[in-house]
Parts: structure tokens; C-alpha cells; sequence
């Protein structure tokens, strides 16, 4: 049986779920272990993780605190205002899009960028689904800017 055809959304699930949770870890300091037990193992709010692709939900949800200090350095020259001004939300969104778009070489980086503009329309502020497509399309544009090879 193959796992393939539910791929785009058990992703799309694990990306909410790594919002979800990294969020919590942002706000609360809790551990990155014990929030993953807590969406592993929960029952009523956390059901969809099984719709979720639970490898990609992992490295995500391990991956980006282990590279804050490097996704934060590229996001910061990017801002309009101190990253400390930024919604809570919107900052785990631009972490989580920034990772993709240097982490994961197997997402395009336009499902990178429209990923992240879902997840702002859906838990961000109102408009903020504009200014994350607006850094994200940066850090794109940095990645594509690789010097040539002869």
C-alpha cells in the first residue's frame, strides 16, 4: 500500500500540528519531547494527527528549535520591526517556512511559501498572511541567487 497519494495533505496536516505545537513550546517552554507525547498520545484535540504525516511533523517540530539562532539570522534582516514585535504566531510561521525553504530540499519552495500564507489565513491575524508571503519570497529569492558554476 502506498503511502504517496495522501502526502500533500497528511503535510499540510503536519505543518499545522508543528504550528500547534511549537507554538506551546515558544509560549510555555515546555519540552519538545513532552509536547510531542501530548500530540501523539492525545485524544479529542489532537485526533487529526492521524491524518497527519507524523515523520515530517517530527522533524519539523525537532528541527526548527534546533536551528532557531540560523532560521532568526535570516529572518531578522527581513523585518520592518524587531522580531520581539512580531505575534507569536507569525514568527512560528516564518521559522517554520524559512526552515522549509533551507532545510527541505524535497518541498518546492513555492508549496513552501503558499503553505505558510494558509497556515497565517488560518491562525494568523488578518493580514498577516501578506507579510509572511512578502519575507518568505525573499528568502526565497536568496536561495535561487546561488553562484554559478562553469
Amino acid at each position: 500500500m502506498s503511502h504517496k497519494p495522501k502526502s500533500f495533505p497528511a503535510r499540510t496536516t503536519a505543518r499545522e500540528r508543528s504550528l500547534q505545537a511549537l507554538y506551546q513550546w515558544q509560549l510555555t517552554g515546555q519540552s519538545l519531547q513532552d509536547i510531542e507525547l501530548q500530540f501523539l498520545a492525545g485524544e479529542d484535540e489532537y485526533r487529526e494527527m492521524k491524518q497527519a504525516d507524523i515523520p515530517y511533523f517530527q522533524r519539523l517540530l525537532h528541527g526548527i528549535p534546533q536551528q532557531v539562532n540560523e532560521l532568526d539570522k535570516i529572518i531578522v534582516p527581513l523585518l520592518d520591526r524587531e522580531i520581539s514585535q512580531l505575534d507569536p504566531v507569525e514568527l512560528v510561521i516564518l521559522r517554520m517556512g524559512c526552515y522549509e525553504l533551507k532545510h527541505c530540499s524535497d518541498v518546492p519552495f513555492r508549496v513552501a511559501i503558499n503553505e505558510a500564507v494558509e497556515l497565517a489565513k488560518r491562525f494568523g491575524a488578518e493580514m498577516s498572511h501578506k507579510y509572511i508571503n512578502g519575507v518568505l519570497d525573499k528568502i526565497a529569492k536568496q536561495k535561487v541567487q546561488l553562484p554559478v558554476v562553469l
